[in-house]
């Protein structure tokens, strides 16, 4: 009987170190802001890539007549189990509309973020693409790049933002149940929000995730509110200013 050889492990995926590649252009030259790709118009786009994957990306309105140009400031916001934000993406979206910031929102390749079934991989893959997407055709502030989310959304930003902040400034986190970064870059700031009430991941879990990463020196402050497993629109407002105040 002839005998079979063991398959061949599968190859780590790229992004198994949870590092994400997409980065804002410091500075384009006069040829690579010709050949940007064009701009989206002001608006809401529902963007197509491949294997299905989808996000939704929020343009803002021109800058005023005659005011100096400046870069755009973007906001990632993650979804939680079924797509579901907590009401945070009307509260997320009229803050980028006031100020002037782009919204992404990306949607995870099954009803929740890759980490939670064992690793990283093609979800950060596509939230890599997306950005890298989104970089090239629209000057994107270096220095104000936000991911947010809600329930394991939040969780999820939490995780990538630690791993990724040489690229994201701040983290929301709107109801989190835990942080699995496997590595730790620069220090963004954080924001921890959590109800008193949350049925559905209990108060405790971001109250200690607001206590370790203070004891590892993080700039972060954290906002109970009484409350269930919602985004509290005063406290989500209230971390839209914070990451206005850079």
């Amino acid at each position: 009987m002839a005998t079979q050889s063991p398959a061949a492990p599968a190859p780590p995926s790229p992004y198994s170190d949870g590092h994400l590649h997409a980065r804002p252009a410091l500075r384009r030259t006069a040829l690579q802001q010709r050949e940007a790709p064009l701009p989206l118009p002001p608006g809401r786009h529902r963007l197509a890539f491949g294997n299905g994957r989808q996000a939704i990306l929020h343009v803002p309105p021109p800058q005023a007549e005659g005011a100096p140009a400046r870069p755009l400031q973007l906001i990632v916001l993650l979804h939680g189990v079924r797509q579901l934000l907590g009401g945070a993406d009307d509260i997320v979206l009229a803050h980028a509309t006031r100020h002037g910031a782009l919204l992404l929102i990306p949607r995870s390749l099954t009803d929740s973020w890759d980490v939670i079934r064992g690793g990283y991989g093609p979800d950060l893959a596509f939230l890599d693409r997306a950005l890298a997407w989104t970089m090239r055709r629209y000057d994107v502030d270096a220095q104000a790049v936000v991911i947010g989310g809600f329930s394991d959304g939040a969780s999820y930003a939490l995780s990538v933002g630690l791993m990724n902040g040489d690229l994201f400034s701040d983290i929301l986190a709107f109801s989190p149940g835990f942080m699995k970064p496997l590595r730790r870059v620069e220090r963004p700031r954080v924001f921890v929000a959590h109800g008193s009430g949350d049925p559905v991941l209990p108060v405790e879990r971001g109250r200690a995730i607001a206590t370790q990463l203070a004891t590892e020196a993080y700039d972060v402050r954290y906002a109970e509110f009484d409350g269930a497993h919602v985004v509290s629109a005063p406290i989500a407002r209230e971390a839209l200013r914070r990451i206005g105040e850079r």
